[in-house]
């Protein structure tokens, strides 16, 4: 017998409405915006700053295996089979055989790729995933205005064919880097990956923007958007209803409110 109360087909993360389009997931999930809130905070620093990210991209992590990982029927015998041949789940529960990369951006995506990879070994069979590491670095101008990005070296451990690609980066601010970064595993490496998703604590609106006209198959999760240099009455529309009009950048390219530079902050860098 399959016990329907088991399904678990249903989910779908809490999210907040915007006029970005289908690929782009700004989840409303009170906890962890009070969490985001906490670790943006002038107050908060080392070593409870990096318990936070840790915390913050668990449940990211969490809401990308529930809308974006594919299902499989399983029938799953629990401790009391000994006494009774009822005691199976039958449901679709997560894939354990889903092939997943988790690309670890220098230097602030390190610690929250490396939060995603230790869940995904125990979520799911250990061979099916793989961490890999790319150093990306700004450019900018003689007036610190950014310009772009460069790739200035990468450690990738294999094919990419079919697998899920996963690019946590806390802050979405221009999007450069991470465009470059994902063109590169599209036409550099070996076989055609499976879908792309953006895990970013904080995102702008400059930032889906582009990510979006440049890749529009990506797909973005975030916790936050940050529009806070938007004039008064663009942040009183729901975001993306006058999205030519919505700033979350300052001059330098950083992000408001945001939170500062957290790949300082994680490393305990002045620069």
């Amino acid at each position: 017998m399959v016990d329907i109360g088991h399904a678990v087909d249903g989910f779908r993360p809490s999210e907040m409405e915007h006029r970005y389009g289908p690929n782009v997931h700004i989840l409303s999930d009170p906890y962890y915006a009070t969490q985001l809130a906490k670790a943006c905070s002038r107050e908060t620093g080392q070593p409870e700053f990096s318990r936070l990210i840790r915390r913050l991209y668990e449940g990211l992590m969490r809401a990308v295996i529930n809308g974006e990982f594919p299902r499989k029927r399983r029938r799953i015998p629990t401790r009391m089979a000994a006494t009774t041949d009822r005691a199976v789940l039958d449901a679709s529960y997560i894939d354990p055989g889903t092939e997943v990369v988790t690309v670890a951006i220098a230097r602030a995506g390190i610690l929250p790729s490396m939060t995603i990879y230790d869940m995904l070994l125990e979520t799911l069979d250990p061979s099916s995933v793989r961490q890999d590491h790319v150093v990306m670095q700004r450019k900018t101008d003689a007036d610190g205005v950014v310009v772009g990005a460069e790739m200035a070296g990468s450690k990738v451990g294999g094919p990419v064919e079919g697998r899920v690609l996963l690019f946590p980066d806390p802050m979405g601010a221009t999007g450069s880097s991470l465009c470059q970064v994902i063109r590169y595993y599209r036409t550099a490496l070996q076989g055609t990956p499976g879908p792309i998703i953006t895990m970013n604590l904080i995102i702008t609106p400059e930032f889906v923007k582009r990510v979006t006209a440049e890749l529009p198959d990506v797909r973005i999760y975030a916790l936050r958007l940050d529009r806070g240099l938007s004039p008064d009455d663009v942040l009183a529309t729901v975001p993306g209803t006058r999205w030519s009009e919505e700033i979350g950048l300052n001059a330098h390219q950083y992000i408001v409110p945001g939170g500062g530079g957290f790949g300082e902050l994680m490393n305990n860098a002045l620069v």
